[in-house]
């Protein structure tokens, strides 16, 4: 049927994708499971949909939808603020659930790994597929909701087989298989295909992801990238995308970006905001030993618009301090009294880490140490007793207020029941509650 030949073997590599089903809304499900067979969406504080359950994706929700459109088209659906520390603690066990069957886990994203179960038949006694099925029985057990799973001989094409049956499927697609299923997949859905390379393949008449298979690879080479080029190769069966294994030790970037509600025209708040976002992006860049030699900040108003500058520091700075005072001029040129306003963000760039930083020949050295034992101290405090048990004045109105007031400013389930020797700021590692705590 097809002009290519794939592997003989149907498994030359084995490679797993483990998609987790409206991961969010599954979460809060789990957590409680009087909301399970109900419409379930998250992202009450920002007022859009940033997760729905599959009872509210079958009514029609999607994301980003905003919450007014939600209420009118599914009246009974349940809103609830996002409670990012609770989807994180579940995604770790879901990970470490993974692990118990391959130290070959690639952590994508939060609600996703790749995992390498290659020549493990032999010591778990299960052919690929049986083994891609005990661990998706085990996630979905332990976990309580549903993952979806893709086994393929490639990173790539275990992404296509994960989308292919969801919710709660299980795909394998062998090498042999391979262009069977490409014959019926857009070439747009595939894993690392955007839109503007989409519409280019269009052009050449490449509109199914077998279309692309298929091209010669001189043409390949000749009208397209190298990344393009390892996705034609693991079309064709191949394996040439690695799992990365490693855990993340540093950055080319750091954003801190902060959406509230209701939007604002007070400078003071919204400076404030802008100010928290500024000591958190220094503060994951402490940690990971790095500083900044230039940075952008960004205001958007609640139209959507967003407006920026950048500037570079006079030399690499992970002080807020600094920052906020290079940077306060800057905002005062962006911010405009008549708008409203529904974020703040910035963007810490040309990360280097602290051992490079260059001193000048007045003293700058002794301000740096100054500050680095400032600082220091600041994040032992804060590693103790919880994140912004310490800020800046110029923070005090975003930490006194938080960033979203009347219903949207509603606490997560997590956060309304604290245990012994917890308080909003210092948490313990428990995702959830299995009964009342008194």
């Amino acid at each position: 049927m097809f002009n290519r030949p794939l592997a003989i073997n149907s498994y030359p590599r084995a490679i797993l994708h483990i998609d987790g089903d409206a991961f969010f809304a599954s979460c809060e499900q789990s957590r409680d499971p009087a909301l399970r067979g109900i419409p379930v969406i998250t992202g009450k504080e920002r007022g859009i949909a940033s997760s729905m359950s599959y009872e509210a994706k079958a009514r029609g929700v999607t994301r980003g939808m905003r919450l007014y459109e939600i209420k009118r088209l599914c009246p009974d659906a349940v809103i609830l603020p996002s409670d990012y520390e609770t989807y994180s603690l579940l995604s770790k066990r879901f990970y470490d659930i993974v692990r118990r069957y391959t130290s070959d886990v690639e952590e994508y994203g939060i609600d996703e790994c790749f995992a390498d179960i290659t020549g493990l038949r032999r010591p778990l006694h299960m052919s690929y597929p049986q083994i891609a099925q005990t661990i998706k029985d085990a996630v979905d057990r332990e976990l309580g909701f549903t993952f979806s799973v893709g086994l393929a001989p490639n990173k790539l094409i275990a992404k296509v087989g994960s989308k292919w049956k969801k919710p709660s499927g299980l795909t394998s697609i062998p090498a042999h298989s391979i262009h069977a299923y490409l014959d019926k997949l857009p070439v747009e859905k595939l894993w690392g295909v955007g839109p503007q390379t989409a519409a280019y393949l269009n052009k050449f008449g490449i509109r199914t992801g077998l279309d692309y298979a298929i091209k010669t690879e001189s043409w390949v080479r000749s009208h397209l990238t190298k990344p393009h080029y390892e996705i034609w190769q693991e079309l064709n069966g191949k394996c040439v995308i690695e799992l990365n294994l490693e855990e993340k030790t540093s950055y080319a970037s750091i954003q801190k970006v902060k959406t509230f509600t209701p939007p604002s025209s007070d400078r003071a708040f919204v400076f404030s905001q802008l100010s928290k976002n500024i000591e958190n992006a220094c503060l994951k860049a402490r940690r990971y030993n790095l500083c900044a030699k230039s940075a952008i900040i960004f205001l958007k108003t609640q139209d959507f618009q967003s407006e920026g500058l950048e500037i570079t520091f006079s030399r690499p700075t992970t002080f807020p301090s600094e920052v906020i005072k290079t940077i306060e001029p800057l905002f005062n040129q962006l911010f405009d009294r008549r708008k409203l306003y529904r974020t703040t963000g910035i963007i810490l760039q040309k990360l280097a880490t602290e051992e490079t930083r260059q001193m000048d020949l007045f003293g700058a050295h002794l301000q740096v140490e100054k500050l680095s034992k400032i600082f220091s101290a600041v994040d032992q405090m804060q590693q103790k007793y919880g994140k912004h048990t310490l800020y800046l004045g110029s923070s005090f109105i975003a930490n006194k207020f938080g960033a979203h007031l009347g219903d949207r400013g509603d606490v997560a389930t997590r956060k309304q029941k604290l245990l012994p020797g917890e308080t909003l700021r210092k948490r313990l590692a428990i995702p959830m509650f299995l009964g009342e705590v008194n």
